[in-house]
């Protein structure tokens, strides 16, 4: 991906410089197993950290290190959401008639704290639509990279792109909507409705892609396969294989392997927010 040198956005709240320095009550290795497993079956460990001694992580306990990769990180992410903000203000106008209101990034290392709970390395990238942000530990590209097969830095991009699009979602109203009929059905019928939120903000990613392309001509060859192979790895099913698990289709909440790929191609092809409707189909 073409990035340096491109502007980035001022819409980042950098919390890096402050994070959690204490791990009591499991130890580090109970701790790293803990976060390894939240990680690998797309679960928040949250309620497994807050151990006796006042918790195992502690956003604000003390001074975290800013790496040179981490300075890289930071400005990657920058370009990234910029290209965001500007792909989506031209949607909105064009496919939706509103303007498009920007959301604010959250870059963290170790743990922070969010209205949608706590943010720490097992729960991964989220967005929070209570205050319209985006939380994302820089960490999470390298775990992306080394341990989950997932190179490259359009890898990562489609990763923000991704947590974008629950923004998109939530400004649309699909967000609140969808999420309310989840809180009135039983768990696996909720994971039904989550997997259909989780494939259309792949598709947006995909439709993200496709006019980041046409508008700035940032995408090199292999970028598309990146995006897709990192929507390959973290697959519900390819995730529970991983972990050693049998795929349970009735916990997935983020879709298969093949449907997250499938739906990053439709919005790259189509370009159109009409054509990611994924609650109008009955072929995921």
């Amino acid at each position: 991906m073409k990035w340096q040198g491109r502007r980035g956005s001022r819409n980042i709240e950098d919390r890096r410089r402050t994070g959690s320095a204490r791990a009591g009550g499991l130890g580090i290795v109970g701790l790293l197993v803990v976060l390894g497993l939240g990680m690998f079956l797309g679960v928040d460990v949250s309620p497994f950290l807050q151990g006796s001694g006042g918790g195992l992580l502690q956003p604000g306990a003390g001074n975290v290190e800013i790496t040179p990769a981490d300075e890289q990180a930071g400005k990657f992410v920058s370009v990234v959401l910029a290209d965001t903000e500007d792909v989506w203000s031209q949607v909105f106008q064009e496919q939706v008639g509103e303007s498009y209101e920007k959301p604010t990034l959250v870059l963290f290392k170790t743990a922070t704290n969010s209205p949608c709970g706590g943010a720490n390395g097992a729960t991964g990238p989220f967005y929070c639509p209570v205050d319209r942000k985006v939380y994302l530990d820089t960490d999470f590209f390298t775990t992306l990279s080394r341990r989950m097969g997932a190179k490259g830095d359009f890898a990562a991009a489609y990763v923000v792109a991704h947590e974008v699009a629950h923004h998109v979602q939530n400004q649309i109203g699909i967000l609140e909507q969808a999420n309310r009929i989840r809180a009135q059905l039983p768990k696996a019928e909720s994971n039904a409705v989550s997997v259909r939120i989780e494939l259309q903000a792949d598709c947006y990613s995909g439709l993200w892609a496709r006019h980041a392309q046409a508008r700035f001509g940032s995408l090199e060859p292999g970028d598309i396969a990146e995006a897709m192979n990192a929507a390959k790895q973290i697959g519900d099913d390819t995730l529970q294989r991983n972990a050693g698990r049998r795929p349970m289709p009735h916990t997935f909440t983020h879709g298969t392997s093949e449907q997250r790929q499938r739906w990053f191609a439709i919005g790259f092809e189509s370009g159109r927010i009409g054509d990611c409707d994924t609650f109008g189909t009955d072929r995921l």
